[in-house]
């Protein structure tokens, strides 16, 4: 009987949807096209060459360079393989869905376990340092200096998560040091031992990365349509309005958070918790790729509201200090 009345529930909700979207054609229309704006002037700029670029690294062998370069590092740190280690650099430099795409990468290649795999996406959820200190420091919130802040509070909640999840799944660790020359010999074993040519590999890198981005793109879409509907059918304060719209997606939530009339402080600490929570857009986007695997999401939705706390606190904590500072 719960079945049946969870199906009644889903398919009134899409009816509902269409008819929205039927009624106010102009304004599903403005943001389809604001999705479309997103995506090639933010989203594929960045993320394509970092995508297509890591394909390639990974035949290559950078995983392998990495994974002995900082294994020590990795293994004390958050009590994991070396291989995790190119995980957290390349997030660091893309930004999210990234960590799912390079973490699904490593999992279906047998470098990293199940375990692993749902481990380190708990604490790689970057944002693009680019989209944090050029769209929302300077284009949103008019304030260069604030988008350093946020950017510091975002990456120091990550690794606060990495470090109280650290006994999870734990790695044994390896007693043997860090050697270049070992990094250096692993990585050439790698390349060479590709038996596809070089030509094969760009197409197959393009290939996924293109795919990866139209699913970004269509989960972008959706989700702007949805909070569309939201906005028109919900009369509420407008404050309020902003952060449920950063909770189902977050550009267009930071965007309107940003011409609310509240202190700068607010802004930001409102901010930073939106982008480390993601907004359900990217969680979308994450589950996707996630799809077909045995990683679980749990624990990465978990950290990711515990990361808007801790971010949120971290910034309204200091930003006082930072401000006399600056």
């Amino acid at each position: 009987m719960k079945k049946k009345i969870t199906s009644i529930i889903i398919m009134f909700l899409l009816i509902f949807i269409i008819i929205e979207v039927l009624n106010e054609s102009s304004l599903i229309l403005k943001s389809v096209t604001f999705s479309f704006s997103i995506w090639i002037n933010n989203v594929f700029p960045s993320l394509f060459p970092f995508f297509m670029l890591s394909e390639i690294l990974q035949y290559f062998g950078f995983v392998e360079l990495v994974s002995e370069l900082f294994k020590n590092i990795m293994g004390k740190l958050f009590k994991m393989r070396g291989e995790c280690a190119f995980i957290l650099i390349m997030s660091m430099l893309t930004g999210f869905p990234g960590s799912a795409k390079y973490t699904r990468n490593l999992y279906d290649k047998g470098f990293i376990t199940k375990e692993e795999a749902t481990k380190i996406l708990t604490f790689t959820h970057f944002s693009n340092p680019l989209f944090i200190l050029g769209t929302v420091s300077i284009l949103f919130l008019n304030n260069k200096e604030v988008g350093f802040l946020i950017l510091f509070c975002h990456y120091l909640g990550n690794l606060i998560i990495g470090i109280l999840f650290r006994n999870s799944f734990v790695t044994n660790e390896t007693k043997s040091k860090a050697s270049l020359k070992n990094a250096i010999d692993n990585m050439h074993i790698k390349r060479i031992s590709n038996k596809i040519s070089f030509g094969e590999m760009i197409s197959n890198s393009i290939t996924s990365s293109i795919d990866t981005l139209l699913m970004i793109l269509g989960t972008l879409t959706f989700f702007l349509v949805i909070t569309t509907i939201i906005d028109n059918n919900l009369n509420i304060n407008s404050y309020y309005q902003s952060i449920l719209n950063g909770f189902f997606e977050m550009t267009q939530g930071l965007k309107y958070v940003s011409i609310e009339p509240i202190p700068l402080k607010l802004k930001a600490t409102i901010s930073v918790m939106i982008i480390s929570f993601g907004g359900l857009s990217v969680h979308m986007q994450i589950y996707g790729i996630l799809s077909k695997t045995k990683i679980s999401y749990l624990p990465f939705f978990t950290s990711r509201v515990m990361h808007a706390f801790i971010s949120s606190f971290i910034l309204y904590l200091i930003f006082d200090y930072f401000v006399y500072f600056i």
